[in-house]
């Protein structure tokens, strides 16, 4: 059996986040989201590799969404609603409570005031989002009789989980996005140590390390600073939730020690009802809000207040977050469009912005011109300022998760394609583990694991419980303490040899079964065979032989040289008895009962007469005598002492 893993979205690229699984006959479709650089036909994924009929109603066991961002989100009312899907859908509850914020802001921006075609529209949001099933971290939910799924805390943004999905032996997680550090508002991914044959992973930041959270939040507030003390207008792009709460902390906590009186403004309404959700969903936070939210509610900003259009011109210095992030249309959009010309003012770019989107442009270098459309054309000589407050995990962070899961195989999705090169070299060679990094449309299949199920036979089971106690006597020598005698004094030794592991038996159609290897022989219908006993002497060569002094037990050791000597002992016994008593089995001879071969151990233990073997002594054959006529062993044992073995020179 194979996990199949169709990469719809996010291969080779940051943005809409879709991947289709198939894991012992079950199909997971996990993320749905929309790319925010394109408006085309790459806005979405290509759902109709999902189903080539068109028949999407079930087409999926199910649907997970691992967070609310649009990349992962954004496509799933047209999926639903539009294309026609009507299967379970799974996310955590914050992300049921804030996604339809997030699209239904998204539909007005797109639709109402950039008069764009409307791809679903509000009635949509709301049926889709009645298809949702909430379940909480830790929650194992059996999709059906064999597929389960559990979340796992992902940090990133609030509700944001990886998802654990198990069929049969068969299991996976798919990350999603994730931070393996903590900051402000919530704490670092936790996840438990399974038993994985695939791990899908984001890899946003592949070959980034990133400095210290301190020297970060410190690097931000400086320029902040310095720009509004020198009268300017900071613009900082971002969604409404998930930084915005993050950086409206480290600057309302600035703001109050600096005692400032400029103006921190939030752009937009739905920030109002993200606030309120983060207020309700306090338990989804970092474990410092948890411990401080009796006294004080750090949601509840003192120094942050709404923005009114009307201020967008107004004289005098402030701070505004304004939605959407990457400055991919939007108010943030035209926010830029007023302030861009002024050196006194600043842009800061506090996370990824993906190709094609205005934050990305900025973040390429400094233009001094941006072409909004073939009508529009931007002055920049605003100061532009990047920071890696990104919520997503660094380099270390996907490292330390691989090594921690140790997954047989690992796919990387979400990430830019040389990057994702470069990790993937990383995770094989340090780690050991294969690794894929497929573009989108692109196929991986990965072996998965399946479980023999068998029985124990009484006697395996009863000698693995029971205590199998053998008692022996040996001799001690100690000193005694008076005289200084040596004595020699018996004493009991004592062993447990009870068995560790058994021997597998599968017959035909029949269940597999642990057995004792003891039981091997009568389920093999067989007699057990065991040495009577053996003789290891010097074979004679023949004249020309020892002549040349080239037969060695050294030259032996080669396997050519071995086989020779062997088939000139089968050229002279098939001289002395019939055909059908002789067997060649390549490393011995089978002569009735008795195994004859070329003994290259030193000091053999049955060994007589000869010499030591020092490299170049006589050339030695062992024969071993395992049943029958004991009588019949010897005279054939004399027989094959008196035969002239020629071997070529």
């Amino acid at each position: 059996m194979a996990i199949e893993c169709l990469v719809l979205g996010a291969g080779q690229e940051v943005g809409k986040s879709c991947a289709v699984v198939t894991i012992n006959g079950k199909r997971i479709m996990f993320d749905c989201g929309m790319h925010m650089g394109y408006l085309d036909h790459r806005r979405y994924p290509d759902f109709s590799r999902v189903a080539p009929d068109g028949d999407f109603g079930g087409a999926l066991d199910c649907i997970v969404i691992t967070h609310f961002h649009l990349d992962h989100v954004g496509a799933l009312p047209y999926f639903t609603e539009v294309c026609g899907y009507r299967g379970p859908i799974y996310m955590t509850y914050p992300t049921k409570a804030l996604a339809p914020l997030m699209l239904e802001d998204y539909r007005k921006v797109m639709v109402e005031r950039r008069g764009e075609e409307e791809q679903f529209t509000s009635e949509h949001i709301a049926d889709c989002m009645k298809k949702v099933i909430a379940v909480d971290l830790k929650q194992t939910v059996q999709v059906d009789s064999e597929l389960q799924i559990r979340a796992y805390y992902a940090g990133h943004v609030l509700g944001a989980a990886m998802f654990y999905a198990k069929v049969g032996d068969s299991a996976l997680v798919y990350t999603g996005d994730y931070n393996m550090t903590p900051d402000r508002h919530l704490g670092a991914a936790q996840i438990d140590r399974l038993h994985l044959d695939l791990l899908i992973t984001e890899s946003t930041y592949a070959t980034t390390v990133r400095d210290s959270k301190y020297t970060r939040e410190r690097e931000f507030l400086i320029a902040v600073h310095k720009c509004v003390a020198g009268g300017g207008k900071v613009l900082i792009p971002t969604f409404a939730l998930g930084r915005a709460q993050e950086l409206c902390m480290l600057l309302d906590d600035y703001w109050e020690r600096m005692n400032l009186n400029v103006p921190i403004y939030f752009s937009a309404g739905l920030t109002i009802q993200a606030n309120m959700y983060y207020k309700m969903l306090i338990n989804w936070t970092s474990q410092k809000v948890k411990e401080t939210y009796v006294t004080h509610n750090p949601f509840d900003f003192k120094n942050v207040r709404n923005f009114d259009r009307s201020l967008i011109n107004t004289p005098g210095p402030c701070v505004l977050f304004a939605t959407p992030g990457m400055i991919s249309g939007g108010f943030s959009l035209e926010v830029f469009k007023n302030w861009a010309p002024s050196e006194n003012n600043l842009v800061t770019l506090p996370g990824y912005c993906v190709a094609g989107t205005i934050g990305h442009k900025l973040m390429s270098g400094k233009p001094t011109k941006i072409d909004l459309d073939k009508d529009t054309q931007i002055d920049v000589r605003c100061q532009i300022h990047q920071l890696s407050f990104s919520p997503h995990t660094d380099a270390k962070g996907i490292m330390d998760l691989v090594k921690f899961l140790s997954p047989k195989h690992v796919i990387l999705v979400h990430g830019e394609k040389p990057k994702m090169a470069s990790l993937k070299g990383k995770i094989e060679s340090e780690l050991g583990i294969p690794c894929y990094d497929p573009a989108n449309n692109e196929n991986v299949s990965v072996p998965s694991t399946h479980f023999v199920k068998a029985c124990a036979s009484d006697a395996f089971v009863r000698s693995s419980l029971s205590p199998n106690f053998k008692f022996s006597r040996r001799n001690r020598e100690y000193e005694c303490s008076h005289s200084g005698d040596t004595e020699t004094v018996p004493f009991l030794q004592v062993r447990d040899e009870r068995v560790a592991g058994g021997i597998v038996v599968m017959e035909g159609n029949k269940e597999a079964k642990i057995i004792h290897q003891d039981e091997l022989l009568h389920v093999l219908r067989t007699e057990r065979h065991e040495v009577k006993f053996a003789y290891c002497f010097p074979a004679r060569l023949s004249k020309k032989n020892e002549e040349s002094g080239n037969i060695c037990t050294d030259s032996l050791r080669c396997p050519s040289r071995k086989c020779s000597l062997l088939q000139a002992l089968l050229s002279e016994l098939s001289k002395e008895f019939r055909q059908e008593e002789i067997q060649d089995f390549g490393e011995y001879i089978k002569v009735e009962s008795l195994h004859v071969a070329v003994c290259l151990t030193e000091q053999c233990p049955y060994r007589v007469g000869g010499h030591p073997l020092d490299g170049c002594g006589s050339v030695f054959l062992c024969c071993r005598w395992l049943a029958g006529d004991e009588q019949l062993a010897w005279k054939m044992i004399s027989i094959i002492r008196t035969l002239d073995l020629s071997l070529p020179i």
